[in-house]
């Protein structure tokens, strides 16, 4: 199996290496493990959905 780097995986998919590492640590990226100090992400994954909050109101989850 082949693998990326955060680096490469922020270039292929258009976002910062940050939030490639945020999205790792949430396990939002199937595959993904860790491997010491760095991440390693699978070269066939997919770029997840953002599920952060767009309209800027938070709403309760109930």
């Amino acid at each position: 199996m082949e693998y990326m780097s955060i680096s490469q995986a922020a270039e292929k998919w258009g976002i910062s290496p940050r939030r490639i590492q945020v999205l790792c640590n949430q396990a939002r990226i199937p595959g993904a493990s860790r491997m010491g100090y760095v991440w390693a992400i699978p070269a066939d994954a997919e770029k997840p959905k953002d599920a952060r909050v767009k309209s800027g109101r938070y709403q309760k989850q109930t």
